[in-house]
């Protein structure tokens, strides 16, 4: 294809016809028009008779000019014109495709495969050897022919970490492995990183180098931060220049375990801000259920911030042995232990047995000797479910008898009688100071201060096992915290008091790292890379590009300082790290980050992203060559004389407008056939979008579900309808399926005015995005967006996404999702109403008989329905046996909404209740 002024002509060599247009035009110029024939009886009759018309002897200029025009327009259309050519790979040696494929680019991947595929046809076209790279994860390139690289296109995913130094020198040696040159097509993720210049200077030595950049800024979520009572949020981005609303969503576990949006928020940008906050005021039991917080239509991994300990404020219960004194609160056994529990804990006050049903997450006991036996019946339960038990000793303890001859369950070891002193005014030696921590303590890693000293202790009895369960010592060697293990849960026993009357530990920084690295409590501020010195961490869940979380498998361990101050890779992946009971979040962004604008030196050319789809225009320059030739006809008969001939044509006018009429009864026929055919039998039917593909895929989905609800249920459907809503009525159907296209026309006013009456007299719209595999949440997608633009003028209520107690989750099967093609996002109806509550005696809230007018989500229900003539599935759902198992899900979906749509509530009615409690235990 031969490209000129930005138009490609398929047949270049036809263009030379156009040489011959003067040739033309100089013949026509010559040639006067025909004259005008008149029969007269005889020559004396001309005299003294005047010609009142006069003809010229020449065609005039602008009949000229059509005729031009015309025939300019045949040669031009018959050259095989397209807008947007797909221009031929310049050059014939091999070519690398180079890909940043980082999380930046994630958003955007679609895209970037899409020109991805463009750049390999074009070199397929030219014959070039091509090669393909990723920088995120850099192989050795092989120059392979472009179709054998366009069937691994699938397997190109984006990486959850940027090029790091690492990666760059790999490949830096990689490219000037290659020997010979290459040119280089490089498609970035629009941020800036170290190394580039060195990749580019690189790359530049082989050959040209072009970069295909979206000018779009590139936005993240930084990691969530807990400071003055409310939940910290920053959003960062590339760069300013126009003002934004970000929608930011916070999921987690409802209490039935199923992750939901638990609170949505909206923070906005200023025109030239980079940087964006908003503070989530929620309270400690929502805030506790948390997992992380998501960028709605931002599919990448830096537009996540996972959750961990520093986020959640555990709940802790704290009973001492003794009152606190009025004014004395120094005294206090608990006071230090207030101090340091204050900023990230919550407080559960009350008696123990009052305290044990709320399940506090730790019970601190200092210098409590003597429990009750229902006391300490009911402690051992919640140790053993998972209770984290922690005591201090005292003078109480020290006194008692507890632990003496036989080992007590809630003490780690058993004790001598008496307690130690050592250093005071009546005894021998010096105060003792902290013995170094060992590799299987909990607090290794921890710097020892030499002014931490011990003077009075509660020592343990020398038993076998003593040494397993000691993990803190003193520099004699004597146990300073013991520890066992007590079913899922633990006791914890300082042989020192909570106060700083036996030792000045409770008055160093080193108790407050201790009782954290216990998980005592949850740090609020960033861990350092120095309190986790000496630990090592197991991935649990680790986030791939595009910000889905997944099990870690068999990953290795990460040491605790390389986890927090590493730059992430391949060996350190973002996702969530445990250590026995604390868990650590590692996210793709720091606190401090900032975005970068990637710029490139004025030598090397930035192309965008975006791929034109050709669009040839032979036809309509073919079609405005008729035309000119029509225009050209009237106006030589005009100037002919010969326009009276347009008479012998007016008996087909008028049959035109004879036969209009009957048009017009033809067309009120067709509208009866279709009112016939839509209520003869009960009729699915979908919105017809213009769309071929998508209409086809909606028909052949609906013909899916109504096979199903014939072999399923009483309901038996005729083949489904397509609708046009300028034309078509659509009070004879129960439901409408509604697929969304970025590029389909609004509905009329008129139209939009029936679709309202349709809603207020029952009907029902499911609008499906198809977009739940890039777009989770929102209308960060162009399918969102055009949703928000299709529905505005509709008269839709409040929605929330489906409770858990909607009918749609049991109108025929018992379903808690509600998957199509896709899976993962919410589906929204009809709010309830405010006084809805439950009934004495019901499990389902005392809803009215009303049926939601919308459903709106985005999992693609029509193609996993989809079916041709024989039954058999069109379209690929998931892999394997999941993928049919969701495949039934999808159906079963469909099945309940047709349901719910032709029955209403009816399964709210008390006189369901048994049936479906029998089903429910089941």
């Amino acid at each position: 294809m031969t490209v000129l002024g930005g138009i490609g002509f398929a047949s270049p060599w036809l263009l030379t016809g156009l040489l011959a247009l003067p040739i033309l035009w100089l013949i026509l110029r010559a040639v006067p028009p025909a004259p005008i024939r008149r029969l007269f009886p005889a020559v004396t009759l001309l005299l003294g008779l005047r010609d009142d018309e006069s003809v010229s002897d020449r065609t005039p200029w602008w009949l000229l000019l059509i005729r031009m025009l015309a025939v300019a327009a045949v040669i031009v259309g018959l050259a095989g014109p397209v807008l947007n050519p797909q221009r031929e790979a310049e050059g014939t040696g091999p070519l690398l495709l180079l890909l940043d494929a980082s999380w930046a680019g994630s958003a955007g991947w679609g895209q970037r495969m899409e020109l991805l595929d463009t750049q390999l046809t074009e070199a397929g076209r030219a014959d070039r050897p091509v090669a393909v790279m990723r920088l995120s994860a850099p192989e050795a390139p092989v120059f392979q022919s472009a179709v054998s690289w366009k069937t691994r296109l699938a397997g190109l995913k984006p990486e959850p970490w940027q090029p790091g130094a690492a990666q760059i020198a790999a490949a830096v040696e990689d490219i000037r492995s290659v020997s010979g040159g290459f040119d280089t097509h490089w498609l970035s993720d629009g941020l800036d990183f170290d190394g580039r210049e060195q990749v580019l200077s690189a790359l530049a030595d082989r050959g040209d180098v072009t970069v295909f950049q979206s000018p779009d800024p590139v936005i993240a979520l930084r990691p969530a931060q807990y400071a003055d009572g409310a939940i910290q949020l920053s959003l960062v981005r590339s760069a300013g220049g126009s003002e934004r609303v970000q929608g930011v969503v916070a999921l987690g576990p409802d209490p039935s375990g199923t992750v939901r949006v638990l609170e949505r928020a909206e923070v906005g940008f200023d025109v030239e801000a980079t940087e964006a906050t908003i503070a989530l005021s929620l309270p400690s039991e929502l805030r506790a259920r948390i997992t992380q917080f998501e960028l709605e239509g931002q599919r990448a991994a830096g537009a996540v911030a996972l959750t961990d300990d520093g986020l959640r404020r555990r709940e802790v219960a704290l009973f001492a042995g003794r009152q606190d004194r009025e004014g004395l609160e120094l005294l206090s056994p608990l006071h230090y232990l207030t101090q340091v529990l204050v900023p990230t804990a919550d407080f559960v006050d009350g008696a123990l047995l009052d305290v044990l049903p709320a399940n506090p997450d730790v019970i601190v006991l200092a210098d409590v000797a003597t429990l009750a036996p229902p006391e300490t019946s009911a402690l051992i339960e919640w140790v053993e479910n998972g209770g984290l038990l922690l005591r201090f000793s005292g003078p109480r303890m020290a006194a008692s008898d507890i632990g003496r001859d036989e080992s007590d369950p809630l003490l780690p070891v058993r004790l001598r009688s008496g307690g130690r002193t050592v250093g005071g005014a009546m005894s021998w030696g010096e105060a003792k100071t902290l013995a170094p921590f060992a590799e299987n303590s909990p607090f290794f890693g921890l710097k020892v201060p030499p002014d931490v000293t011990v003077s009075t202790q509660v020592v343990a009895q020398p038993d076998p096992d003593l040494a397993d369960k000691v993990i803190a010592a003193l520099s004699d060697g004597t146990p300073l915290v013991t520890r066992k293990p007590l079913g899922l849960g633990q006791v914890v026993l300082f042989h020192v008091t909570a106060d700083a009357e036996w030792s000045s530990l409770p008055l160093s920084g080193l108790f407050v790292e201790m009782l954290d690295r216990l998980a005592v409590s949850s740090s609020a501020k960033q861990v350092d890379a120095e309190a986790l010195e000496g630990t090592v961490w197991s991935p649990v869940r680790v986030m791939d590009g595009f910000g889905q979380l997944e099990e870690a498998g068999n990953l290795p361990g990460v040491d605790g300082v390389a986890l927090v101050s590493d730059p992430l890779g391949p060996e350190i992946r973002p996702g969530i790290y445990s250590n026995e009971k604390r868990r650590l979040a590692r996210n793709v962004l720091r606190p401090d980050t900032t975005l970068l604008v990637a710029e490139w030196p004025p030598s090397v050319p930035v192309v965008g992203l975006l791929v034109k789809a050709e669009q040839p225009i032979g036809g309509w320059l073919l079609s405005l060559a008729l035309m000119l030739l029509a225009v050209d006809i009237v106006a030589s008969l005009a100037l002919s004389g010969r326009l009276g001939a347009l008479r012998r044509v007016a008996p087909l006018i008028a049959a035109v407008f004879v036969f209009a009429p009957e048009a017009q009864a033809q067309t009120a026929e067709a509208a009866e056939r279709f009112a016939l055919e839509a209520t003869h039998e009960m009729v699915l039917a979908h919105v017809v979008t213009g769309n071929k593909s998508v209409d086809d895929v909606a028909w052949a989905g609906l013909l899916g579900l109504s096979r199903t609800l014939y072999y399923r249920t009483s309901v038996e459907p005729a083949d489904p309808i397509g609708v046009d809503l300028e034309r078509d009525e659509l009070a004879f159907f129960p439901m409408l399926y509604w697929p969304v296209t970025p590029d389909q026309p609004a509905p009329s006013e008129a139209a939009y005015a029936r679709l309202n009456t349709y809603l207020r007299l029952g009907g029902m719209i499911l609008f499906d995005t198809r977009d739940a595999d890039v777009a989770r949440f929102g209308s960060g997608s162009p399918n969102g967006r055009k949703l928000q633009q299709l529905a505005a003028p509709l008269d839709i209520p409040p929605l929330e996404p489906v409770p858990g107690d909607h009918v749609l989750t049991r109108a025929f099967y018992l379903l808690q999702d509600f998957p199509g093609r896709h899976s993962g996002t919410d589906v929204w109806v009809e709010s309830a109403p405010m006084g809805a509550e439950r009934i004495e005696g019901m499990p389902f809230r005392n809803l009215n008989d009303g049926v939601t007018p919308v459903v709106i989500g985005g999992n693609d229900w029509a193609a996993a329905w989809a079916v041709d003539r024989d039954g058999r599935a069109l379209l690929p759902v998931g892999r394997g046996l999941a993928g049919e198992r969701q495949r039934e899900l999808a159906y079963r979906f469909g099945v309940n909404l047709v349901m719910h749509v032709l029955t209403g509530n009816y399964k709210s009615d008390q006189v369901h209740v048994p049936a479906l409690l029998d089903r429910l235990g089941q």
